[in-house]
């Protein structure tokens, strides 16, 4: 489990097929304290497993069905990727419930700025679309945001400042693909009403 509050970025340093998979290396500015083999972490919010670590290296692996559901598949060595450690007890719960499963890919439509702020308006895919709820939370890229406004598959977030600088969110511009999971108790409460339908 994860909050949506990016740790660190990295940069993707290179990347290769692994049974029908990938294998990505991803380097970082600093070493991330104790990170261990077989440790969840969200890469642009899609949550794997470590599986070799060096220094500032690492190198995670991503399934036929991540690459189906993300963006994964389309990084290229050079790319700055989001990255957050998994939960653990004890700590600051400082964003939303963040799982770490990829609902969908969403594109970036427009950007205009608002004094300091950004307001980025992404169109989601219309299976979000129960999910998109003002003042709701959304992860994007394994960012946890609000919802500012929504309309239909439509949605609004205001970017402060920090969120732009500590993210790659920062160098998002229109047409970009991102990765877009919504906010589980949303879902589960979907659910819960559709399964009480006679």
């Amino acid at each position: 489990m994860f909050t949506g509050i990016i740790q660190a970025t990295g940069r993707v340093e290179r990347g290769g097929t692994s049974d029908g998979g990938a294998r990505l290396t991803i380097t970082t500015p600093r070493p991330l304290p104790r990170l261990a083999l077989g440790e969840s972490i969200a890469v642009n919010g899609a949550c794997l497993t470590v599986t070799a670590r060096r220094d500032r290296r690492f190198t995670v692996e991503a399934s036929p069905e991540t690459l189906r559901r993300t963006t994964l598949g389309s990084l290229t060595p050079g790319t700055r990727v989001n990255l957050e450690r998994a939960l653990r007890m004890g700590d600051r719960m400082g964003g939303h419930i963040v799982q770490g499963h990829v609902d969908g890919v969403g594109r970036l439509e427009r950007i205009t700025r608002d004094g300091d702020w950004l307001l980025y308006r992404f169109r989601a895919p219309r299976t979000l679309t129960p999910y998109l709820v003002e003042k709701g939370s959304i992860a994007v890229d394994g960012v946890s945001l609000t919802v500012f406004a929504c309309r239909g598959p439509s949605f609004t977030v205001a970017l402060i400042p920090h969120t732009l600088a500590e993210s790659t969110l920062g160098e998002r511009k229109p047409g970009d693909r991102v990765n877009l999971e919504a906010d589980v108790l949303l879902k589960q409460i979907e659910r819960m009403l559709r399964a009480r339908r006679p």
